[in-house]
């Protein structure tokens, strides 16, 4: 293997991935385990990643499925606890679960709606984190993706709280980075622009409002999940050591749209 492609080799790595039942998270998944990673495939039903871990093996890639809600503090501690005894530790922590249950005004969102998307979108990032920072720790370091969102950086109507959240997980993986450095442990985010997937069916499946998007990006469409597997690639893997704190935008070009 020469030098620039065995950066990206991931072999002997444990990688969890949140939310990877389908969408974004599915793709990082595979993607890492291609690239040579034991996967953790994670997301609230057992039958959902039991399946999709079938489905690596059957191509021959390391993969078991773990159930966790990440809301549930004691379901995060099972994951990484699961994980250490399967694997032997944690070198890459995904954190892409996310939920985003309405579409509408922020003058219609209620306490109880904020606190349950901040519980999952920010909260459970940073709780799964501190829980594998010992272990990478004593593994020599490790690398945390946080899955944030363009909807982070630059405001969309209907999409208030999540925007928010996704600010909140931009500056969680900048404080992850700066603290957590010196352990070897690089902290990044990615920042997706409109993705084909489940959370964002509200946009993609009103036609009115999809071509209003298109029309508006650079690249004039909507991406698929797997265009997200190769930067998480990068981000995980040594290719991107001198990577921490950093984000990274992969929207079409939503950003610089006028």
């Amino acid at each position: 293997m020469t030098r620039i492609k065995q950066q990206f080799d991931l072999t002997g790595k444990v990688a969890i991935v949140t939310g990877s039942s389908k969408g974004i998270g599915e793709s990082i998944a595979r993607g890492l385990a291609e690239f040579g990673a034991k996967v953790v495939v994670s997301s609230r039903k057992q039958d959902a990643v039991d399946a999709v871990a079938e489905s690596f093996k059957k191509d021959g890639l390391e993969a078991t499925g773990i159930a966790c809600h990440v809301g549930d503090e004691e379901q995060l501690k099972n994951l990484v606890e699961q994980t250490v005894a399967t694997y032997g530790g944690v070198d890459i922590l995904v954190n892409n679960a996310a939920i985003n249950p309405v579409f509408g005004p922020l003058v219609e969102a209620n306490g109880a709606l904020f606190d349950k998307i901040m519980n999952v979108n920010v909260k459970a990032c940073m709780l799964l984190a501190n829980l594998c920072h010992p272990i990478m720790e004593k593994r020599g370091g490790g690398s945390v993706i946080n899955i944030a969102s363009v909807e982070g950086k630059r405001p969309s109507f209907g999409l208030g709280v999540y925007g928010v959240s996704k600010a909140a997980v931009i500056m969680l993986t900048q404080n992850q980075a700066k603290e957590w450095g010196s352990a070897g442990i690089r902290s990044n985010a990615i920042c997706p622009g409109l993705i084909q997937t489940k959370l964002s069916s509200a946009i993609w499946k009103n036609d009115a409002i999809l071509k209003q998007v298109q029309q508006h990006l650079p690249s004039g469409r909507m991406a698929q999940p797997d265009e997200m597997a190769g930067l998480a690639l990068f981000l995980a893997s040594d290719a991107s050591s001198y990577c921490t704190g950093s984000i990274f935008t992969a929207d079409g070009g939503h950003m610089i749209a006028g």
